[in-house]
């Protein structure tokens, strides 16, 4: 998956059966799927709206959902690997998550419908994200919850590396949380600070650099990415992710 114009990018090749992932070298054009199946599938799919995206062009998660769900969206990097993290890790743990798609996301100014080849160019400020809705559950709150959340995505992802994570290199893999309401975001900045403190105090050791720069902001239009790149890695479990989790358990302050 990515990147053009000299950005670091994956290709992943599918002949005869055997899918074979470039994981090292990442400097192939961003949106060359060699597959007959995915090459008319490139344009982002219609038009985004503030609102959910429909069912149809994410994943679903099958459980009932009673009573209202929350809304969140997260950057952290390639987005095959932040679903795949949020939807079977934290989603697995605690039963919450009810709906999940990959896409972008960007500035209010920022272009509407980007197409999947324009993000990878790194020029239209969008950033690959995931877009999820959850429950309620395990006796928690809508602000538990969402803080649980926000202190899993730290673990499993750099937020000290602007515009990167590992291999993949450029604005659309940045680190970004993008709120729904101005609670959201007071719990996001309460988590971030708490993080830099932990960090500061050496009791965070696994990220690559000293100071959290995860951005902080208002939630814009969603657009969801094409059909192949949803569940990518459930449908392909030795595709590329460079994601793993840095620390299991919260340290204490």
């Amino acid at each position: 998956m990515r990147a053009t114009l000299g950005r670091n990018c994956l290709e992943e090749r599918e002949t005869a059966g055997l899918v074979s992932t470039i994981r090292s070298f990442r400097f192939i054009a961003c949106c060359t799927l060699l597959a007959a199946t995915t090459r008319s599938s490139l344009a982002v799919m219609g038009l985004g709206s503030s609102k959910p995206p429909p069912a149809e062009a994410g994943s679903q998660v099958t459980a009932d959902a009673p009573g209202p769900t929350m809304r969140a969206t997260l950057g952290a990097g390639c987005y095959w690997g932040t679903e795949k993290f949020v939807k079977k890790d934290w989603g697995g743990r605690t039963g919450a998550v009810v709906r999940t798609a990959v896409g972008f996301m960007g500035p209010a100014n920022a272009k509407a419908n980007p197409s999947y080849r324009e993000v990878c160019t790194g020029t239209t400020g969008h950033v690959e994200v995931l877009d999820l809705e959850f429950k309620a559950t395990q006796g928690k709150g809508e602000d538990e919850l969402y803080e649980d959340l926000v202190r899993f995505f730290f673990q499993f992802h750099d937020p000290t590396t602007a515009n990167r994570q590992g291999n993949d290199v450029g604005t659309q893999y940045s680190s970004v949380i993008f709120t729904h309401s101005e609670r959201q975001k007071e719990i996001a900045n309460k988590v971030k600070g708490e993080l830099q403190q932990l960090v500061d105090g050496g009791k965070i050791q696994r990220y690559q650099g000293k100071s959290v720069v995860t951005a902080v902001v208002d939630a814009s239009t969603f657009y969801p990415a094409h059909k192949e790149h949803q569940d990518y890695l459930a449908k392909n479990p030795s595709g590329y992710c460079n994601h793993f989790m840095r620390f299991k358990k919260w340290p204490e302050p």
